[in-house]
């Protein structure tokens, strides 16, 4: 396990955030899109969208896609979209 893994016992109410990548990965998983279609969309092979898709799961402590889209529109509906500015 990794220091930022979250054990899938974490506190419910604390929600880590999700890396710029992942953010993008579940935006799409969010349309609707198949991990492939993701895969092409973003340039990566599938095995990192895979990759992409189960680190979401555990830091949402989800374990399937129709959970994660509901666990991310809710907490969407509750905050501000992160500010990802470009670098100067």
């Amino acid at each position: 396990m990794r220091v930022d893994d979250v054990p899938f016992d974490a506190d419910p109410k604390i929600v880590p955030r999700l890396s710029r990548r992942e953010t993008e990965v579940m935006e799409l998983i969010a349309t609707g899109r198949s991990n492939g279609q993701i895969a092409q969309h973003l340039f990566l092979s599938e095995k990192t969208v895979k990759n992409h898709v189960n680190r979401i799961y555990a830091k949402l402590g989800v374990d399937s896609r129709g959970t994660a889209i509901d666990v991310w529109l809710e907490r969407a509906s509750r905050e501000e979209p992160p500010d990802y500015r470009p670098c100067p």
